[in-house]
């Protein structure tokens, strides 16, 4: 099945379904540009920490994220990047306890890869009573994505079940994601990534953007041949150039610019931005319309290594 005839028949299936939770009048694209803390209102990341309860399921490759907004609250908390905030205004736990963000890390088992007990772990879990005020699931990949396309179960063991679980669960924001970058299965994973935020914008999905946010630097700068370790490449089969987060960090002040923080199979800044758009999606989920509400064009949302 080729990338197109994927994205029509994913496109069928979401509009076959009612949408999520959420009024879904236009998609919330989580990507490189929703990296920057400063633009997020204060009101916005309490409106999120008040309103958010939030379940994750992942493996290693997700960690980043979670592992990426722990390292945050103390970043934050002395200043980083110069964030005038209150003190642990970006804690958060299984819970909620103490007013941070309710998030459950590692609430369901496996990963978004593993068909059908995705499914099944996602469905017991907001089955189950003691999770009844849950409402926005997240999951993310391993390495599965570009498998996932070149065997034409993308639809099948992916957007399907996501649909059919919006159906089935209306107060619940399903969180859409990409898998990380593989540079040594580069046509399959570009394809499935481009598939999938084709699908979330062509059916007003909530995205968050894996793979684009690991293909640029901090400063904007794109790296069109990419690994998920941060390594980059002259070509698809050419040799190594370097690491562009290693490099950066080099050229820019620990605790004032980044920080150091685990970031499975990759590097800390990578975490570091990875948690930089969870909080401007969830504080998107929580209420807040962004710095700019126009919607995005197609163009807009399209990696330039997709193009």
């Amino acid at each position: 099945m080729s990338h197109r005839s994927t994205l029509q028949w994913a496109v069928l299936v979401g509009l076959a379904l009612p949408g999520p939770a959420r009024a879904a009048k236009e998609p919330i694209i989580i990507d490189h540009r929703t990296t920057d803390l400063n633009k997020i209102p204060q009101a916005a990341i309490e409106q999120a920490r008040a309103k958010l309860h939030i379940a994750y399921g992942h493996t290693s490759h997700g960690s980043q994220l979670t592992d990426g907004m722990k390292g945050l609250v103390n970043f934050a908390n002395g200043g980083g990047l110069g964030l005038k905030l209150p003190q642990n205004i970006f804690a958060w736990n299984a819970g909620g306890k103490g007013g941070a963000l309710d998030l459950h890390d590692s609430a369901m088992g496996g990963d978004v890869g593993s068909y059908p007990d995705w499914v099944n772990n996602t469905r017991a879990y907001l089955n189950d009573p003691a999770h009844r005020n849950v409402n926005v699931i997240v999951w993310s990949w391993c390495g599965q994505v570009g498998g996932k396309h070149a065997a034409k179960k993308l639809v099948s063991e992916y957007l399907g079940p996501m649909a059919q679980l919006e159906k089935d669960y209306p107060n619940v924001t399903f969180v859409y994601m990409t898998g990380h970058l593989d540079h040594w299965d580069r046509t399959n994973n570009m394809a499935a990534n481009q598939a999938i935020r084709d699908y979330c914008m062509a059916n007003n999905k909530v995205l968050y953007d894996f793979a684009d946010i690991e293909s640029y630097d901090p400063d904007g700068k794109f790296h069109e041949f990419a690994s998920d370790t941060c390594d980059y490449y002259a070509s698809a089969t050419g040799d190594k150039l370097g690491n562009w987060a290693t490099e950066w960090q080099k050229k820019h002040v620990l605790d004032r610019d980044w920080y150091n923080c685990p970031s499975a199979h990759s590097q800390p800044v990578n975490a570091n931005q990875k948690a930089y758009a969870a909080w401007w999606l969830w504080a998107r989920l929580g209420g807040w319309r962004g710095p700019n509400v126009a919607n995005r064009t197609q163009a807009e949302v399209t990696p330039q290594n997709s193009r």
